[in-house]
């Protein structure tokens, strides 16, 4: 009995480590630790990690959550959308165009967008279900449809690729300050009146503190990893998208909807790239053809680094906003640690390679296979 105890034993300790090893944030998870211990070291003096800095860093690492957010469900679903970044710059110019140039109300402007970015998502998902082409090259497609749209409609019609007066068309309109506004602000003045913040020491904004707000674009990418996360791990729907990934014909005959499944999550997707691009000219008050290039490899590179699995069937929502997490961290930490921000690019590569390569061995100990 003594024995057959202990062979329990084992075989229980062997079991948590196992299911430790195949999480899928386990990546993320210590590739953030290493991350914050390399920029302690070697850029904690340079400001990174004052008020500013870290409001810096958490910005861009936002903005790689929301649309990463959405690669990942739709990854753990078995597809790809590479129309993202082009989403981005069209969202971001139909703003623009209708809310400047065409003068409508700019609420009316944003559900506008809303409407026609996620019917675009539709229509990528009903083609891609529809005739069985892989979403990389319908999607490939559409990227190059949008970006062409986003230059030929502002050229024809302002004779130009920017649009300004963006934040002036937004002034006194009560759905733009959900993208653009930003909230605490009290806080802040508080937290700077007291010297936990840096304050200005001259000019127009003086005793006004550094940061004097969190931008709603921070609150979009939290409230939408926190959805994303529930939706996958607390929903039956979350069940589907990963039965939809997994082995989409045994889905289809236990009964999941396997084609709506996928055409939600592309629309899923559509919709988080309009918010990003609503936020981004909030901010910037602007709109120019050439917001977004390459977001949805970044994109698609977070959600890696996160753990999802190529191959579908397999990921963390959690794990993709880690992964957004290093992104933003590295890309400003570069800067602050003054290293040439070219070799971004260099990084971007070498832990796409690594997280794969992790990804496939961890494949491995799921499926068992040698």
């Amino acid at each position: 009995m003594s024995d057959v105890q202990n062979t329990d034993e084992r075989i229980k300790e062997t079991s948590r480590l196992r299911q430790a090893l195949i999480r899928p944030e386990l990546g993320g998870m210590v590739g953030t630790v290493a991350v914050f211990v390399f920029f302690a070291l070697f850029a904690f003096d340079s400001g990174m990690f004052n008020a500013q800095g870290v409001m810096n860093w958490s910005v861009v690492s936002a903005q790689f959550m929301i649309i990463a957010v959405g690669a990942c469900l739709l990854m753990i679903a078995g597809e790809f959308d590479l129309s993202v970044g082009s989403m981005i710059g069209f969202a971001g110019m139909m703003v623009a165009i209708f809310g400047v140039t065409f003068g409508v109300p700019m609420w009316l402007t944003i559900i506008i967008t809303f409407v026609v970015c996620v019917g675009f998502g539709a229509l990528n998902g009903y083609i891609v279900v529809k005739t069985g082409l892989p979403s990389f090259i319908v999607t490939l497609a559409t990227l190059f449809i949008l970006r062409g749209f986003t230059i030929f409609f502002p050229q024809t019609i302002e004779r130009k690729t920017i649009i300004g007066g963006i934040r002036e068309a937004a002034e006194g309109d009560w759905l733009a300050p959900l993208f653009g506004a930003k909230i605490g602000k009290p806080v802040f003045q508080w937290l700077g009146d007291i010297g936990v913040i840096d304050t200005f020491q001259r000019g127009n904004r003086l005793g006004e503190p550094v940061v004097d707000g969190i931008p709603m674009l921070m609150v979009w990418a939290i409230g939408l990893v926190i959805f994303g996360h529930w939706l996958l791990t607390r929903s039956r729907f979350g069940n589907w998208i990963f039965a939809a990934g997994g082995d989409a014909d045994a889905a289809r005959n236990s009964g999941v909807p396997v084609n709506a499944v996928k055409i939600k999550m592309f629309m899923f997707t559509a919709f988080c790239a309009t918010v990003f691009a609503v936020c981004q000219v909030m901010e910037f008050g602007s709109a120019g053809a050439d917001r977004g290039l390459l977001k949805e490899f970044e994109a698609i590179i977070a959600v890696v680094i996160g753990g999802a699995l190529l191959t579908g069937g397999y990921g963390s929502v959690i794990g993709a906003a880690l992964g957004a997490l290093i992104f933003g961290v590295v890309q400003q930490g570069l800067f602050f640690a003054g290293v040439e921000s070219s070799l971004f690019r260099v990084f971007l590569g070498v832990i796409l390679l690594a997280a794969v390569i992790l990804n496939t061995y961890i494949r491995r100990i799921i499926t068992g296979e040698r």
